[in-house]
């Protein structure tokens, strides 16, 4: 299977129970969407991107209509997406996007959480060699009624590096340049994806001890657990026996 759908099965593992900040992370998204291209949803590409992951994530309609209508508003928050990058414990590296309203608090936030598990925050561009950007399309198996062989083919038409499915799931995996041609793809399809996201997959894992693991993990969780950051990447290895320790 391919990079990137390994890396996701494995962190989805390791993730599973995370999910309380899904609502928080998508209204941010909508209004960083809104800010971009205006309320409309069908003039703009990525608000209709926002809501159809809010549609996968099971968000209820009238949160998604009240977080348009807010970000449209004129007191509406002045969000800004800014990343920092460095390393935890055994050399591995992380990767933290967030959308806020305070550069200030945000950075300190991300400073401190870094120090309080003996890693590293390091300066923006250091780690452009371990992550890869790229376009991540989730589909439910269930909707894909068309032959497997032909739908493989309008994928690849439409930008596709990888097409992946385990029982449930489909996932496909663009450059990052190709994210909306393959979102044009399932659009001509009438494809509904449940989640289509631009994220950074490491183009290599760092193995660490399992107390280095245990270590990493609770840095990931307390990244998490702050408001202003909306994902976290990394490279740290995640095997089956390091799973099976948590």
């Amino acid at each position: 299977m391919g990079r990137a759908f390994e890396y996701r099965k494995a962190s989805k593992m390791a993730r599973w129970d995370k999910m309380a900040k899904t609502f928080s992370k998508i209204g941010k998204d909508i209004a960083l969407a809104v800010k971009a291209g205006g309320p409309d949803v069908e003039a703009n590409p990525a608000l209709r991107r926002c809501i159809q992951n809010a549609k996968g994530a099971n968000m209820p309609k009238d949160n998604v209509e009240r977080a348009i209508k807010k970000a449209s508003g004129a007191d509406a928050e002045n969000y800004e997406e800014i990343t920092y990058e460095g390393y935890g414990q055994g050399g591995v590296a992380f990767f933290v996007e967030c959308t806020t309203n305070n550069t200030t608090r945000t950075v300190a936030n991300v400073r401190a959480v870094f120090n309080k598990f003996d890693g590293n925050l390091g300066k923006n561009g250091e780690l452009a060699f371990i992550f890869d950007r790229k376009g991540i399309f989730t589909i439910d198996l269930a909707k894909i009624t068309m032959d497997w062989d032909d739908f493989e083919m309008e994928m690849i038409d439409g930008g596709a590096e990888d097409v992946e499915k385990d029982e449930e799931e489909v996932m496909i995996t663009t450059a990052f340049e190709d994210f909306g041609s393959l979102s044009h793809k399932l659009d001509e399809l009438k494809i509904e994806a449940k989640s289509a996201e631009l994220q950074r997959i490491p183009n290599n894992t760092k193995e660490v001890t399992e107390e280095q693991f245990k270590a990493n993990m609770k840095m990931l969780d307390r990244f998490e657990e702050d408001d202003d950051v909306q994902n976290v990447y990394h490279n740290m290895e995640i095997s089956e026996a390091l799973l099976n320790s948590l």
